[in-house]
């Protein structure tokens, strides 16, 4: 476990409005590695009564973000795509766990799954970073 990887990632979190709306948590960090966390609510849900896909990638996308800034060295996402396997439902604890597959000097790729309280996975999610060529503790410019 590193220690730089978790501050690296309470610096993001401090300014991630969104994971924390969606009452994301993190469970786990490490380089190249993230694993976040959350309960799909009512407010979640779509027309079907399951939850709507940008939720899932609201969600695998924070892990993937974490992962990927996780060695302080800021990226952002420069494509990604999803696979929805099964539906998740309400009262549902997601949990998406990020892994980088390669990590080169400006680019990297990596693999999200999101599983459910039974260890089903949920949705597949690819991404691809470009490091930006700051750090995650600078100020971004306006």
């Amino acid at each position: 476990m590193s220690h730089n990887a978790w501050q690296n990632a309470r610096a993001m979190y401090q300014h991630d409005a969104c994971a924390q709306a969606l009452g994301i948590d993190i469970l786990e960090m490490d380089e190249g590695y993230a694993v976040v966390t959350m309960t799909i609510t009512p407010q979640m849900l779509n027309g079907h009564q399951t939850c709507h896909g940008g939720q899932l990638f609201s969600l695998a996308d924070t892990a993937f973000a974490y992962a990927c800034n996780s060695q302080g060295l800021a990226a952002v996402a420069s494509g990604c795509s999803i696979e929805f396997i099964r539906p998740g439902f309400a009262g549902d604890r997601l949990t998406a766990t990020a892994r980088v597959k390669h990590q080169g000097k400006t680019t990297g790729v990596y693999d999200i799954e999101i599983t459910n309280q039974q260890q089903k996975t949920v949705a597949l999610f690819r991404g691809k970073s470009h490091r930006t060529g700051g750090t995650i503790l600078e100020t971004p410019d306006a």
